[in-house]
């Protein structure tokens, strides 16, 4: 086993996608609709001006582990007084490869990726699997999340 690290590039991007949409619903999505073009649409226009990034894990040439972080810019507040947040998404390693430090080294190198970026904070909708990762890492609980879907 050879795991190297990448930045993900359009070249690996159908992949990405689909392994993006296997996370979905391997963590409880239910809706039908089609999503391809949508994230496609998506990460083409925010990879071209920087404001989404990812980290990929390989063996050899097949992806075995995703990150994301887009970057987004809210009104300044208290705890991000310059309003710069990366929302990290896609966290994704493959079964075999599970509990191997992957998801660690891509959460890192994504994070680190923010802070060049200027982010104050980072932000995460956590799956079940994802939360000892994550709060290992340093990550807090915030129970005010809410969304309203339109």
């Amino acid at each position: 086993m050879d795991i190297r690290y990448k930045k993900l590039t359009v070249k690996e991007l159908d992949t990405f996608i689909d392994i993006r949409m296997n996370q979905l619903r391997e963590e409880g999505a239910k809706e039908d609709v089609e999503l391809k073009p949508a994230l496609r649409d998506y990460y083409d226009r925010h990879m071209a001006d920087g404001t989404f990034v990812s980290w990929l894990a390989l063996d050899g040439d097949k992806v075995i582990g995703t990150s994301g972080m887009s970057f987004i810019e809210k009104p300044p507040y208290y705890g991000c007084p310059n309003g710069k947040i990366g929302l990290l998404s896609s966290m994704f390693t493959s079964n075999v490869y599970r509990r191997q430090g992957i998801a660690k080294e891509l959460l890192t190198r994504v994070v680190n990726e923010a802070k060049e970026y200027g982010c104050g904070a980072v932000q995460i909708t956590a799956s079940d699997m994802g939360m000892l990762l994550y709060s290992d890492f340093g990550f807090k609980k915030n129970s005010n999340f809410m969304q309203y879907k339109l």
